[in-house]
């Protein structure tokens, strides 16, 4: 009689990736949110690194071989969606500015990532007096409301006004400074909840070094819940960024195209009717924030065990997963890490 093979099939790098895995584990609704956030996603991206491809002039060209460009141009000809009061072309203002946002992103959410995720792992694992000094700090600079604390930021670097990495470095840091306290407390906390598993204290059993303990066997488990954080915080990042830029404390516009200044600058224009100048850049800002959200919100629910069990259950009309099977598949999934 021939036997039937129970060893699982192993998954590829791509059906591995965060994305990827799941785009293939969504349904319905669901999937369309996630690939709608994914599309708007790409696309910002795209504009970003190929924006010296895409945009047909520089973020600070105010005219070409035929002569300066027209102030406050209606959208159509050669200026696709007009030009800004400035001489400024609004659809290459719009795609200059998305490689600053991405800039701001890498800039700011990575340093807190790593601040938040070190200073967590080491005060959920180690506790004593360390962690309480650490969850005190946390819990001060989180009172602070991130657009204050980038302005003062703003002012003290480069007194309000800067250049490209410049305004980069001011909005990074104080970006940095507020989120920090976020990623500390959920990597904590996994790592409280972890360190009492039993095979974190078989590590310890067999003589495992602390630092073998949190690299193998916690960071892996703790850190399943950052593409959510980071995606929203990504959001926020480019939110402070334009808040900046509005309140006149972010990037010059000779230095680099910016969202929130080209906003300010369309404030006296929207009175005059001239609407162009300030709807291109306002509708960049919401679909990449909004592309940013669904996809955080989604790959949120996907993590859920029980929210995913409930839409595959409806999609195919059977009743979802028993609590226990969704407790074995989180077992097996912490087996295999």
């Amino acid at each position: 009689m021939a036997t039937t093979s129970m060893e699982p099939t192993k998954k590829s790098l791509l059906d591995r990736l965060p994305v990827s895995s799941h785009i293939r584990q969504s349904v319905g609704l669901q999937r369309t949110m996630l690939l709608i956030g994914v599309v708007l996603c790409i696309v910002f991206v795209v504009a970003a690194i190929f924006a010296p491809l895409l945009a047909p002039y520089g973020y600070s060209q105010i005219s070409d071989d035929a002569g300066s460009f027209p102030a406050q141009a209606e959208p159509g000809g050669k200026h696709l969606l007009g030009t800004t009061v400035g001489g400024y072309d609004v659809l290459s203002r719009v795609i200059w500015g998305s490689q600053t946002a991405l800039a701001v992103i890498v800039a700011a959410v990575l340093m807190s990532i790593f601040l938040g995720v070190f200073l967590g792992l080491v005060s959920g694992y180690f506790g004593g007096w360390l962690d309480r000094v650490l969850v005190v700090i946390a819990d001060a600079i989180y009172a602070f409301p991130t657009l204050l604390v980038a302005i003062v930021m703003s002012i003290a670097i480069n007194k309000g006004q800067s250049g490209f990495w410049g305004g980069i470095f001011a909005c990074g840091f104080a970006i940095t400074a507020v989120f920090v306290p976020q990623y500390f407390r959920v990597i904590r906390a996994e790592t409280i909840r972890l360190k009492a598993e039993p095979f974190v204290e078989s590590a310890q059993v067999v003589g495992a070094s602390s630092a073998r303990i949190i690299s193998r066997h916690i960071f892996s488990n703790a850190t399943r819940t950052l593409p959510l954080i980071f995606t929203l915080n990504a959001s926020e990042a480019i939110l402070t960024l334009a808040g900046l830029g509005f309140l006149g404390f972010g990037i010059e516009p000779s230095s680099a195209a910016e969202w929130g200044f080209d906003l300010n600058k369309a404030m006296s224009d929207a009175s005059s009717g001239i609407w162009w100048t300030g709807v291109f850049p306002g509708i960049a800002i919401v679909l990449t924030v909004v592309g940013l959200t669904l996809v955080g919100e989604s790959i949120n629910d996907l993590n859920d065990p029980r929210l995913r069990g409930r839409r595959a259950a409806g999609a195919k009309g059977v009743p979802g997963p028993s609590t226990a099977a969704a407790q074995a598949a989180i077992a097996a999934d912490v087996r295999g890490l």
